[in-house]
């Protein structure tokens, strides 16, 4: 991974407490422009930050994978989703599919997908900092502090957009 990143998700950790207190302020504050405000700040952020540089969600997190992600997947791999299943899925604590093991099977030693086209729901929306409704997604942005650098950059810029 990037040494910049590394930092960025250091520092992350140091300022866990303080970003969790921040973000379940904003929270109860509802600011009706947070929508805008946070996909800007992600935007920008990915100006900073290069995904095939980082990869760590795709090393560290696993992907809640539905049906129509199975079927799709195996499509891509031609095998039939029974197939797919048995050699890349478990079920998890909360009846989900998730992959075996991480890193993702699908990860490239360049950082690169190789079933980008095909790859799960939850990974296309990764990390959920462009998308609305951010107010309900405020608990998964701080989980995602700890995994993803540019979701740092959007919270500490929405930290010096919204005093709260």
């Amino acid at each position: 991974m990037n040494p910049e990143y590394l930092k960025i998700l250091e520092n992350a950790r140091k300022k866990s407490s303080e970003n969790k207190k921040f973000l379940e302020k904003l929270k109860a504050k509802k600011p009706k422009d947070l929508d805008i405000i946070t996909n800007e700040l992600h935007d920008e952020a990915f100006e900073q930050i290069n995904c095939l540089e980082c990869a760590n969600c795709c090393r560290t997190t696993g992907p809640l994978l539905l049906n129509k992600d199975i079927d799709r997947l195996a499509s891509e791999l031609k095998l039939k989703p029974s197939i797919f299943t048995e050699r890349y899925l478990r079920v998890d604590e909360d009846n989900d599919y998730v992959f075996k093991s991480m890193p993702c099977p699908f990860l490239g030693s360049d950082n690169y997908c190789h079933v980008y086209e095909a790859r799960p729901n939850a990974c296309r929306e990764f990390p959920h900092t462009q998308q609305r409704n951010i107010l309900q997604k405020l608990k998964i942005t701080y989980h995602n502090t700890l995994i993803c650098p540019a979701v740092v950059l959007v919270v500490e810029g929405l930290k010096e957009k919204l005093k709260v």
